[in-house]
This record gives structure tokens, sequence and C-alpha cells, in this order.
């Protein structure tokens, strides 16, 4: 009996509902995920008198199937998770609890040590992973792939499995995200390894400002971001030139891409002092861009992501040399993008049917692009706005509520 996908079993007896038997020249063997080997009974010497049945072997055989299963469930599970889950603090921990790092999903070997070295830091990788996972679902929210997560934890199903443009995209936001958390958290001084930034002074500041506000330190969420992100692809040894050292490549390209996002348009803030706000005195820092800005320029990277191969030598290559070679800046992907219109299960779309959609819009969001050509269903909802508002001295602004019936669409 031979199974595929990941799973092979090979069971030769020497006649059904018999045991193996070594004297006969039968051999077992059942292997496991990746063609590992769980269980052989072909060995020298002298059976001692074991034998197992056929029932037996079905046992061993779901057992071996179980394995698999729960080791593409943890290949499959992301440290995206922690946005979906409050990492608890440090001095949140309770004594005699099992370590908070034994208790995170998601995390890689790699990931767990960091984890346990720098325990302070993991909410705030959550709290990175949280704004990342928003971010994306932002800029995809008149897509027909809307960034959506699903509840387990690989956070956005079977669809990250597929090297696409939309994948590179997830990659990149989330690193960008634990870089933006964590030169925040560094400022503010919730971190005991790291404080105020310590960017030297940029030449183009004018003599009498002065340089040394608390900045963001972006150096340093910078280099811990990578650390930590990246550990789950550095860690594995790849064969040269596969399928799986060529997804692992194209991630680290696009965490590096979202790393130096934050890292680049991060920028001079500067604060006035003087009498009678006069400004005749400035004190500046480094801070972070908006991220929502840091955002709209991975979208543009998106848009703009070159398609790659991996090479026999283990590299990535342009599957087509007639464009520019990918700077450290740029997003790269593998795959061709799933058909996001139907729901299918074996590529974890979730289609399209149910979705809002923009009668009057001829871009992504209108209903003949949404709905991918299937029509769409209208229906009468109620706006609640505030209205009519007014100034009343001194000092607030008062409004009033109200209703508007509005047509609105729904894809069939």
């Amino acid at each position: 009996m031979t199974c595929s996908h990941n799973f092979k079993a090979l069971l030769k007896v020497s006649q059904p509902g018999s045991s193996c038997s070594l004297d006969s020249g039968y051999f077992c063997v059942l292997y496991g995920f990746e063609g590992a080997p769980l269980w052989k009974m072909l060995v020298p010497g002298h059976w001692d008198g074991l034998r197992l049945t056929m029932p037996s072997l079905m046992v061993m055989f779901m057992a071996a199937l179980l394995s698999s299963w729960a080791q593409l469930l943890t290949d499959a599970s992301s440290w995206w998770s922690l946005a979906l889950n409050p990492v608890q603090r440090p001095e949140m921990f309770i004594i005699g609890a099992q370590p908070v790092c034994s208790q995170l999903p998601g995390l890689s070997p790699g990931q767990r040590k960091l984890c346990q070295l720098y325990q302070e830091h993991m909410s705030y990788i959550g709290e990175g992973a949280k704004t990342g996972i928003r971010e994306c679902q932002h800029q995809f929210r008149q897509r027909r792939w809307n960034c959506s997560t699903v509840d387990n934890t690989s956070v956005f199903g079977r669809v990250m499995q597929i090297g696409s443009r939309e994948t590179a995209f997830t990659y990149a936001v989330s690193a960008a995200g634990v870089v933006n958390a964590i030169s925040r958290a560094c400022r503010e001084g919730e971190l005991s390894t790291c404080g105020c930034s310590r960017t030297a002074r940029p030449k183009d500041l004018p003599r009498d400002w002065l340089w040394g506000g608390c900045g963001d330190n972006v150096e340093y969420g910078y280099r811990f971001a990578k650390e930590f992100v990246d550990a789950r692809e550095r860690e594995k040894n790849f064969a040269k030139g596969s399928e799986e050292q060529g997804r692992a490549l194209m991630n680290l390209q696009n965490n590096e891409a979202g790393r130096r996002a934050v890292y680049k348009m991060a920028d001079v803030a500067c604060k006035c002092h003087g009498v009678s706000g006069s400004c005749s005195l400035k004190t500046c820092w480094l801070q972070l861009a908006e991220f929502r800005k840091v955002g709209d320029r991975l979208k543009e990277k998106y848009d703009s992501a070159a398609a790659m191969r991996i090479t026999r030598q283990g590299k990535l290559e342009l599957a087509n040399s007639r464009f520019n070679q990918p700077t450290p800046e740029d997003l790269v992907y593998v795959d061709p993008s799933p058909d996001y219109c139907l729901r299918n299960e074996t590529t974890g779309s979730l289609g399209t049917q149910g979705r809002l959609c923009n009668k009057t819009s001829e871009g992504m969001d209108g209903c003949e692009l949404m709905c991918c050509g299937r029509g769409y269903d209208r229906f009468k909802s109620v706006q609640v706005e505030r209205c009519h508002c007014r100034f009343h001295w001194c000092c607030f602004v008062r409004c009033r509520k109200c209703t508007e019936i509005v047509d609105q669409y729904v894809c069939k």
C-alpha cells in the first residue's frame, strides 16, 4: 500500500491478515513527513518471537499519519499568531508558572531561544505583528484578497503556503511592524536592553538647532527584528536549488524590504522653544514615519514586485531577464497568485461571495471585478451620521444624528 502527499507507507505481509515474516523475506517500513522513516521491521538477527498483526500495523500506520499531520501544522504556524493572543509581560509572571516562551504558539526553535533571552520584547513583537496585519487589511480592503485571518496559528491560512505577491507583502509589512514596535518601545523606556536613538546628528541640520531629543531607536528595532523574524528561515537546511530553499530566500528578501521601509522612512522631527512660541530654538530627534506611510510604500513595492525563480546553485534569479534586478528594498515572489474569486480549500482562498462592492467604481472594488462576473445583489441599509454641527461659545461642538437609507451591493 502506497500513499501520496508527504506520507508514504510500504507494507508487505506474507499473507493477508498475517504478521510480517522475516524468514519469508517480507519487510515493513513506515515513512513519515518528507520521507523520514518512522518505523522499520527489517533488522538483522532473530525476530525473538515478536509478531505484529495487521491491526497492529494499521495502528502504527495511523500514528505515523497523525505525526505527519502534526508536523505539517507545526510548519504552517507562524510567529504572527502573537498578534492574536496577548503576550504576558515579564512583570506579570506568576511564581511557579510555566515560562511564557513555552506557551507561545508559532515560534520556531530559534525564535523560542530569543524569546527566552528577551522575554520583555515579546509583547511588543505581538503588537508589531498586529500593526502589520491591520495595515495589510487596510491596504487590501478593496481587493479580492483582503488579508483575512483565520482562527489558527497560521493566522492567514493555507494561502501563505503559496509564494505569491500577496504573501510577499504580508511578510514585508509584518517585519516592518516589528521594527516599528520595538523602536518605539526603546524610546519609551519599556525595554532594558535599549533606550533613545543614538543616531548621529544630521549634517544638514542648522547649527543653532539642538540634536538630542529622545528619538525612536530604529537601529535597535531593525537589528532585533532581523534576528527574530529571519530566524525561522535561517535555521533550516534546505537542499540546494529546491523549492523550499527558493521560498526561504523569498521570505528573507521580503522581510528585509519591510524592515528597510521603516528604517529609510524615519525622519527628523523638531520642537520649538522660545518666548511666546517664537521658535528661537529647536530641539530635534529621529522619529518613525506614520505606519500608514510605510504601508503605502510597501503597497507600491507590491505592485512592482519581481517574479523570481530558484537556480540550481541555490540563488534567486529573475524569471524574466529583461527586467531590472530587484534591490534589497523590493518585494519578490516565486509563484503566481491563486484565483481569489472562488473559495478553494486547497489554496486557502476564501472567495469574494458576500463581499461588499462599489457599483459605480471601475477599479478593483467595483462590482464587476470584485464579483468576478458572477453578479451582485442589492440591499438597503441604514447609516447614522453626525450632521448639522454647530460651535457653541465656549467651547464645544454640538451635532445632531442624521439617518440615511442607502443602497449597498454584495457579490453573489
